[in-house]
């Protein structure tokens, strides 16, 4: 993945980048300040929201967020024939409104995210990053950011009502 920036239905581009063999990295600027742009990282209710790309059909059916440094998270996705899928892991590090980081335990392949909240004029620059422990580890899961695009434009559509 080399650079690429796209506009959906929106005036601020996401963009992303593979920043290095083991690092990812995706861009976007929200009307929103960090703090309750944090808050829909942060607050359950507001996390189900728009976590979940609409076009992805997968159905959340469980999600729990303890975002503290040591809290864990878990969510449960159905994806049919009653198999499900779940993602989990722990913060490592929690610092409102500015920065969130957590691991992803549920492979071997599993990337520490961290997400920085830098406000700007009563704007968010959001940086989203993902650092995986090998080459072939972020080779292997490189799509998984695919999804942000329409992610962060679900989360756009929802802070206006949080101000």
């Amino acid at each position: 993945m080399g650079k690429r920036s796209e506009t959906v239905g929106t005036k601020h581009p996401t963009s992303a980048q593979r920043k290095s063999d083991r690092e990812v990295v995706v861009r976007r600027i929200f009307d929103a300040p960090a703090r309750l742009v944090f808050e829909a990282w942060t607050r359950p209710e507001l996390f189900r929201q728009w976590w979940v790309p609409k076009s992805s059909c997968l159905v959340l059916l469980s999600l729990d967020q303890d975002v503290r440094v040591g809290g864990t998270y878990r969510l449960v996705f159905d994806l049919g024939n009653s198999k499900t899928m779940a993602f989990f892991g722990k913060y490592i590090e929690v610092t409102p409104p500015s920065r969130l980081s957590w691991t992803n335990e549920e492979s071997e392949d599993g990337a520490v995210t961290t997400v920085t909240f830098d406000e700007k004029d009563g704007r968010t620059h959001l940086t989203f990053s993902e650092l995986y422990p090998t080459k072939e580890s972020l080779d292997r899961n490189i799509g998984s950011t695919d999804g942000l695009l329409e992610q962060f434009g679900q989360l756009d559509a929802l802070l206006p009502a949080l101000g």
